[in-house]
């Protein structure tokens, strides 16, 4: 058994941030529409050519670039033993304030490494800091136009097709709990047949960018509430409507621990009482809290090797321009700290034939095995401690001819759930 260290860190790291970091004044903030927003990336990149890169990963329905924000001490290359790291802000194009924060993260990430900042410096050069500010640029124009002060709560939420994007993923949540009862895999589930065509196009260009990279850790940042949420957002017990169960992953300790480091790093989201409701330490498992299908983060963890959360960043989803001072220093800290755990919980796996692979785990004892195709399988024993990452070697050696089987193609089932009402709460 081992035992979690007291949260004292982040109070630490947020005193050191805010006696390095820049003042903070109101004319520094305001709401970017798209072009506002694509020229402040581009000014990013102008500001610090040698460590960002931009990139797009797809276009919106209505043809606007989802813009990617890269920090690296080598960017457009991924290193070996590097591991990768992304934010997605203004999922629902109304919840404005994560798309504002990730703006001035970037800005910040940027000054703060000219200035040489040693912890902003280390973490650049030893992850690879994917951002994109925006994956609902059309929903953002439609909340806009109406502006702050008359904003509703749905207005802009979805995409030019008012299709909810967090309600668009494909549901290997249902294949997973089939799975639990039959004892089969709980991990890299598989897709459905011709998946590509059952996706809006801004779920369809973040699904191939997470085949493209191989994510470790990831953060979904929203609005209407003020809380660190993680999975499982699917309940096991669909049936029972009206009752909220927890529903928990295999790595239920790690995502607590990733969404305490968030709250507990944030202003005001640890103390528990925002916006009317209570969460305890400032978290949730999010069927605890509500049962939600199809969820990017559930997918995240279901498909890919990435942990990812759902951070409900303020109560007010679409704020006036004066209110993002505050959010920004409430938040600095919180989203520095968080990015820091893909390499403070994390365990290195380099296989000497193909590559390189990564693990968020907890401090303890595990066995690891390697296994591919054509290859015999090898096992280790390693012990993660509380501190730095730890890297573990493999060499995979050829299998014998005579072993190797091809295993027949069988088909997809597609277990998907029957529909069912949706509840549009903040997520």
């Amino acid at each position: 058994m081992w035992e979690e260290q007291p949260w004292t860190l982040p109070w630490l790291c947020a005193l050191l941030l805010g006696l390095m970091g820049f003042l903070v004044s109101g004319s520094d903030f305001q709401h970017h529409k798209y072009e506002d927003m694509v020229r402040a990336l581009f000014a990013v990149q102008s500001e610090c050519p040698y460590i960002t890169r931009i990139y797009s990963i797809g276009h919106s329905v209505e043809g606007r670039h989802l813009y990617v924000l890269e920090f690296s001490d080598n960017p457009g290359i991924h290193e070996a033993l590097e591991p990768e790291f992304k934010y997605v802000g203004n999922m629902h194009g109304n919840e404005v304030v994560g798309r504002e924060l990730l703006i001035k993260l970037s800005q910040f990430l940027c000054e703060e490494y000219r200035a040489r900042n040693q912890r902003i410096m280390r973490l650049i050069h030893d992850t690879r800091i994917h951002i994109l500010p925006s994956m609902n640029p059309d929903g953002y124009e439609v909340a806009a136009r109406q502006g702050p002060e008359f904003n509703g709560y749905l207005v802009g939420r979805g995409n030019a097709r008012e299709i909810d994007l967090n309600r668009d993923f494909p549901d290997l949540n249902a294949l997973m709990y089939y799975y639990e009862k039959t004892k089969g895999r709980n991990h890299h589930l598989p897709l459905p047949d011709n998946w590509e065509h059952q996706v809006q196009p801004e779920t369809l260009a973040v699904i191939k960018w997470m085949q493209n990279y191989n994510f470790i850790l990831s953060a979904n940042l929203h609005g209407g509430a003020v809380v660190a949420n993680y999975p499982f957002d699917k309940s096991r017990d669909g049936r029972v409507r009206g009752r909220t169960t927890y529903s928990a992953t295999p790595d239920d300790k790690i995502f607590r621990k990733l969404a305490r480091t968030y709250s507990y790093a944030h202003g005001w989201m640890h103390k528990g009482w925002n916006c009317g409701d209570y969460f305890d330490e400032g978290i949730t498992n999010g069927a605890s809290w509500y049962s939600l299908s199809k969820g990017m983060q559930d997918f995240n963890y279901l498909y890919t090797n990435c942990f990812e959360i759902t951070l409900e960043l303020s109560c007010d989803k679409f704020p006036p321009a004066s209110a993002l001072p505050r959010e920004w220093l409430g938040n600095r800290e919180a989203l520095v700290s968080y990015l820091e755990q893909v390499s403070q919980c994390t365990t290195h796996t380099q296989l000497h034939f193909d590559g390189d692979y990564f693990r968020l785990l907890l401090p303890g004892t595990y066995t690891v095995t390697a296994s591919a195709p054509g290859y015999l399988p090898f096992t280790s024993t390693v012990t993660v401690g509380p501190a730095e990452a730890i890297q573990l070697h493999f060499y995979l050696k050829p299998a014998p001819k005579q072993n190797l089987k091809v295993k027949p193609h069988h088909g997809r089932r597609n277990l998907s759930s029957p529909k069912a009402p949706l509840k549009l709460g903040p997520r």
